[in-house]
């Protein structure tokens, strides 16, 4: 059974709530998030990236996350962020190209996650790890939401959407693109406790995205337990649940700055045939670049991916060879081990630095952008994974290759935060 729990999050002010949220933490560069913070200096980045703020100090400098922690501290002094009175949860409701994703914002136990309850697919990087152990445990404070998904039993998305008919949000904001982010306060202890009920009889959850703030909670509650310093709130960590036919999957594109040993974009276009690919050109995409390829014929049976260079894109599919090797016939699998690495020597898809990764929720164009640039000489558009593989590969425990999913909506910082002190 799924454990869930209430707490008492510390919020924007009302008037605050349109400026304080931010993109999460990972997906801006210290100098894209210092441009942010000129930009707007109530920026939740302040306190998820103070490294901007800082940029003549090392990024894991301990006076980096004290600056994190005073940054916080501050923000509660003077009223832009408040507690609210007591435990409750929350809907998160994102809207986004007219599609409404809603979910409920509650604690999960570090418990669940070690025993695996809480299942994942992605590894985790040391480095990434220490980072976000460091910031939370100084900061006193999940500052990051987890993106966990559930096997709706049938009542639980209904349940939460209800509570959202006809109230007005907590906090609201909407970002540049146009996304539109809500949080509706639950505390009633009726509709509390129906919660609490509903999700008793969900078996397990599933990260999609967050895999490194999830485990750096569980770090922080292993190292103030072995110091002394263990509190109730540290053993839980805030996290979103979504049902998961309920969220946007896209894949994930690649960006590779050479083609290695081959000598022209023609060359290594006419040995993928030798390969075992079939190829052949795509043309152009839509005047706004913003449409994924569709699927070739025989999708589901085939390996499916489109490449761009030299300005054109060209598809590439071949058979998958045994659909029963969940890990092995994923797209990305296939391109790592026979495209990447096969073809192009690049053999750490983690750290190799002539490999580079956009979230496929881009829009073709700025693929084709930053190859026609002279950045890169080749991009790679993925199909996405289904959200029933992702599932069924973290039930076996499997790992799915680096980048392998890019899950909608993209929650946002600042909006609710856990304190563990």
């Amino acid at each position: 059974m799924v454990q869930i729990y209430r707490f008492a999050a510390v919020r924007p002010g009302r008037r605050y709530s349109e400026k304080i949220p931010s993109v999460p933490y990972d997906v801006v560069t210290a100098e894209e998030a210092r441009e942010c913070i000129e930009k707007n200096p109530l920026s939740f980045l302040r306190v998820s990236r103070s490294d901007a703020e800082l940029p003549d100090l090392a990024p894991h400098d301990d006076r980096v996350y004290r600056r994190s922690r005073e940054v916080f501290d501050g923000m509660l002094a003077d009223g832009l962020m408040q507690r609210d009175p007591e435990p409750g949860m929350y809907v998160y409701r994102a809207v986004q190209d007219g599609e409404e994703f809603v979910g409920l914002v509650c604690c999960v136990g570090t418990e669940d996650y070690e025993n695996r309850r809480i299942r994942r697919h992605e590894l985790t990087r040391y480095d990434k790890e220490e980072d976000r152990t460091r910031h939370i445990d100084t900061v006193g404070a999940n500052t990051g939401l987890v993106f966990l998904l559930y096997r709706d039993p049938g009542e639980i998305f209904s349940c939460v959407r209800s509570l959202i008919d006809n109230v007005q949000p907590d906090g609201s904001t909407t970002t540049a693109s146009g996304v539109l982010h809500q949080v509706y306060r639950v505390a009633d202890e009726a509709t509390l406790s129906r919660l609490d009920s509903l999700f008793a009889a969900v078996p397990e959850t599933y990260i999609a995205d967050g895999h490194h703030r999830a485990r750096s909670a569980v770090n922080v509650a292993e190292r103030r337990r072995s110091a002394g310093r263990f509190t109730e709130e540290a053993g839980k960590f805030m996290a979103v649940l979504f049902a998961h036919d309920r969220v946007r999957i896209h894949g994930y594109s690649r960006l590779v700055s050479d083609l290695g040993g081959y000598n022209t974009p023609r060359e290594f276009i006419e040995a993928l045939p030798e390969a075992g690919w079939t190829v052949r050109p795509y043309g152009q995409v839509d005047a706004a670049g913003d449409q994924i390829p569709p699927l070739a014929t025989g999708a589901g049976t085939m390996h499916v991916m489109h490449f761009y260079l030299e300005g054109a894109w060209y598809e590439a599919s071949r058979p998958i060879a045994d659909p029963t090797d969940l890990i092995g016939s994923l797209d990305v699998s296939v391109l790592q081990k026979d495209v990447l690495e096969g073809m192009l020597g690049i053999s750490d898809p983690r750290g190799d630095p002539r490999l580079h990764y956009m979230g496929g929720a881009k829009p073709l164009c700025a693929l084709e952008r930053l190859v026609d640039s002279g950045k890169y000489a080749l991009a790679v558009a993925m199909q996405p994974v289904r959200v029933e593989t992702v599932l069924a590969i973290a039930d076996m425990d499997g790992v799915m290759p680096p980048k392998s999913t890019w899950f909608e909506p993209k929650l946002l910082s600042g909006l609710v935060v856990h304190t563990i002190d």
